[in-house]
């Protein structure tokens, strides 16, 4: 009998113990600091869990080297995903964009079959147990608890990361892979929101969008996305913006997020909208000039950011004067000041490094009977399934052990 140590009950390491417990000959401690193990997964696409999107590829993701996760997505696909929680009894719907979600729109429903699952799989589950040290023991591994101490002949990590503290992101296993002989890259807050100078999204605070985005430094394209958006106090949000947060928190200061509103549209079209309203209603204010086309604030801001005043009648704008709201609403920039933080943040940024594990069984190149799997290593996806669907393919790759 082998005994397998798995140190965090995130998505990851509940399906590494699911996975490990499926030979007869393994026994499973599964060892999760919180009280209950899964906490993160309810937070997850906003309290409905996006568990996986059906067009995960290798283009979604990265890391300094996003090719390695292609292994473990290769053997564990999106489709893969949903026969796995098909089989726990799990129904689901897939959404715009390949995003999947639990019929009953409700994260606890996912978290439900998994523990159910672990109920039945004979694995051990020890919460309250914050792993605090780990070190090699007669050909194992000697994991000191504050509640006590064990021993295994094989060790997942699967700690998560540092995003989302809040909700359990901790830096617990980069310390555990370290002290084994593992080193880390740089840790940045990724699928986070950003932060920008303040003056129009204050005003705009509560208002979505849809736009197509990009991330500027000057004349150099740094990221781009598209799809929903939401000003903030203090920035802008949503998925479309959480696609570049990353880019924009490792690239540093001096970038502009520019903002199409009329994405897919021609400028012709709207033009002549423009034209036929102020030649329609001339006495109508210039602030309502894109009611029906946007959002009733973020048609009079953009009117505002064109440097023309909401008061005057429409039918004294000329089209110079319209073409320039035009091309405020399909380039609409704002100064990026930073991303949140790691509180903020839904996934980290870079983690130990992958060059120090083998992509095909996710077994430490270093420390033989080791392995890590999910948000603790240097890969991350984009914002819409991508991060779960790596937890499920790298937690059943690790939880093989090899095989």
């Amino acid at each position: 009998m082998k005994t397998v140590i798995v140190i965090g009950g995130g998505a990851s390491g509940l399906m590494a113990a699911l996975t490990a417990a499926k030979d007869p000959q393994n026994r499973v401690l599964l060892l999760e600091r919180q009280q209950r193990p899964g906490r993160k997964l309810l937070a997850t696409g906003n309290g409905r869990c996006n568990l996986t999107n059906t067009g995960a590829s290798i283009e979604h993701y990265h890391g300094e080297d996003a090719a390695f996760a292609q292994s473990a997505l290769a053997r564990f696909s999106p489709a893969d995903t949903l026969a796995f929680f098909s089989s726990l009894g799990l129904l689901t719907e897939e959404e715009y964009g390949g995003r999947v979600y639990p019929l009953s729109n409700s994260a606890n429903s996912v978290l439900d079959v998994l523990r159910f699952a672990l109920d039945r799989s004979g694995a051990e589950v020890h919460t309250a147990c914050r792993v605090a040290a780990v070190r090699r023991d007669r050909g194992g591994f000697a994991v000191e608890c504050e509640s006590g101490r064990f021993f295994a002949d094989a060790l997942i990590v699967a700690c998560g990361g540092a995003a989302g503290a809040k909700l359990c992101g901790v830096t617990d296993g980069y310390e555990i892979l370290k002290s084994l002989g593992h080193s880390r890259t740089k840790l940045y807050p990724a699928l986070t929101p950003l932060i920008t100078a303040p003056e129009y999204p204050r005003a705009l605070k509560g208002v979505r969008a849809d736009a197509a985005v990009t991330l500027r430094r000057g004349a150099e394209v740094i990221a781009k996305s598209a799809g929903e958006l939401q000003f903030t106090e203090t920035g802008v949000s949503g998925p479309a913006v959480f696609d570049v947060s990353r880019a924009a928190a490792v690239s540093g200061a001096g970038a502009e997020i520019c903002f199409d509103f009329f994405r897919g549209r021609d400028d012709a079209e709207l033009l002549a909208m423009l034209r036929g309203r102020r030649d329609s209603m001339p006495e109508l204010e210039a602030g309502e000039l894109l009611c029906g086309m946007l959002h009733n604030r973020l048609g009079r801001m953009c009117v505002k950011y064109a440097s023309l005043s909401g008061a005057v009648p429409i039918g004294t704008l000329s089209d110079e004067e319209l073409r320039r709201v035009l091309a405020v609403c399909r380039d609409f920039r704002l100064e990026v000041r930073g991303a949140a933080g790691f509180d903020a943040a839904q996934v980290t940024a870079g983690g130990i490094s992958t060059a120090q594990f083998d992509p095909e069984t996710l077994q430490s190149r270093l420390v033989p009977g080791l392995f890590a799997c999910g948000e603790v290593l240097d890969v991350d996806g984009d914002c819409g399934g991508y991060n779960l669907q790596w937890a499920w393919a790298s937690g059943a790759l690790a939880g093989r052990l090899g095989r």
